[in-house]
């Protein structure tokens, strides 16, 4: 009933982004102002992130799911479910009336979620910004990955690729088993996954039409994407006693 009212669409969404930016970046902006080049590099990398994933769904939305209906309308419909999926699980639009690509890339920005340190899920923007440069990096044959005119620690790197594996495996595995189990399309089930392991909210309705075991499968995913996926893996291994030998080294071809 709100999908075309401003002051409820966009103070929604204002909320959201200041609960998906984080504290740290929050604690720039107060200290540096408008000074964008004093902030440290994670705040960077987080607003402009932001800034793209808002952008660029909104004009994916706005041009193709959303056709109908006044201008302001479409604009406040496609803004809404372009800040939404990343953390808050509200929505203006029935998100079974997308297409499958409109699905598709919520999926992906349900993955992605929020920031550091902030109120979201998902693997974070950071994360994803930090994999995306890491490819440009391999592309021009650079040894670390830069932003901003600073270069990536390798331990960045290495925990991002391995949080993202770690989340697609959950996701997928989960979605394979509840559409093998449930007999549903595989795409629904990645949608309830997705939205589950990153603490969204957003469903295709399915959810409580699930047995108990797809149903127990969307809990696990929840608490591993409130407590964190690294979290878990270092709780499970602290035990663990880590050696200084290194086994000989090899080269592998990739790709």
């Amino acid at each position: 009933a709100y999908r075309a009212d401003p002051v409820i669409n966009l103070t929604i969404s204002a909320l959201i982004v200041v609960g998906g930016i984080g504290f740290l970046t929050w604690d720039d902006v107060r200290c540096n102002r408008l000074c964008f080049h004093r902030y440290r590099l994670q705040s960077k990398v987080i607003l402009a992130a932001t800034a793209l994933l808002i952008l660029l769904p909104t004009l994916y939305f706005f041009c193709f799911e959303f056709k109908g209906g006044t201008l302001r309308e479409r604009l406040l419909l496609s803004l809404f479910q372009s800040v939404t999926p990343r953390t808050a699980g509200f929505n203006t639009a029935d998100y079974t009336s997308l297409s499958s690509s409109g699905r598709g890339l919520t999926i992906l920005l349900m993955f992605i979620g929020g920031s550091p340190g902030s109120t979201a899920g998902g693997i974070k923007t950071t994360t994803a910004a930090v994999l995306v440069a890491n490819a440009f990096a391999v592309f021009r044959r650079q040894k670390s990955p830069e932003m901003f005119g600073r270069r990536m620690e390798e331990k960045a790197v290495h925990d991002a690729a391995a949080i993202f594996t770690l989340y697609l495996v959950l996701s997928l595995t989960g979605a394979f088993v509840i559409s093998t189990v449930e007999t549903l399309p595989l795409s629904e089930c990645l949608f309830e996954t997705t939205s589950a392991i990153a603490t969204v909210g957003l469903s295709l309705g399915l959810t409580p039409h699930l047995g108990i075991v797809s149903q127990g499968i969307l809990i696990f995913l929840m608490f591993i994407g409130r407590v964190g996926g690294l979290t878990m893996i270092y709780a499970a291994l602290s035990g663990s006693k880590s050696s200084a030998a290194r086994l000989p080294q090899e080269r592998i071809t990739v790709g």
